[in-house]
């Protein structure tokens, strides 16, 4: 009897590991999303707040700094894609697509690096110029971005 029991533990045994195995994998998963939309959150509220400083609504002592804050955002950006990971707002074409999307991410990251650099050395105006001159984020959005679904 009480190799029946151990025979038939064996397999419920294995089944439990994998679940298990299983769930942490897909936890891991979440974590990488979850870093994934922080990053891109950051991105979003730094491009929010230089909309309210190029629209006057706030006055721009700190313009400097949050290009900063978006430039070094931005160079982390595409680290946080690099784990194959879909979910989130990431459309499946951020890595069948991905030397195109890596390459405009790159793109993104020096262009802010440039305006956090110009905004330092000449004032948050020439940091501004570079950050209005150039299509910087809707373009990537269009084509790898989806509006994830509100939970009610």
């Amino acid at each position: 009897m009480a190799r029946f029991f151990h025979i038939a533990a064996r397999p419920v045994a294995v089944a439990l590991a994998f679940t298990f195995v299983a769930g942490i994998a897909h936890g891991e998963d979440q974590d990488v999303i979850d870093y994934r939309q922080r990053i891109m959150k950051t991105l979003n509220e730094q491009a929010e707040i230089i909309g309210m400083i190029l629209s006057k609504v706030i006055p721009t002592d700190n313009t400097a700094a949050h290009i900063e804050t978006m430039a070094i955002t931005a160079s982390t950006a595409l680290k946080a894609f690099e784990p194959k990971v879909p979910g989130g707002e990431a459309k499946p074409e951020v890595w069948s697509k991905w030397p195109d999307f890596s390459k405009r991410m790159t793109e993104f990251a020096t262009k802010t690096a440039n305006a956090a650099k110009a905004a330092k050395q000449s004032g948050p105006q020439a940091g501004l110029l570079i950050m209005t001159d150039t299509d910087l984020c809707k373009g990537c959005h269009d084509t790898y971005r989806q509006e994830e679904t509100k939970k009610r």
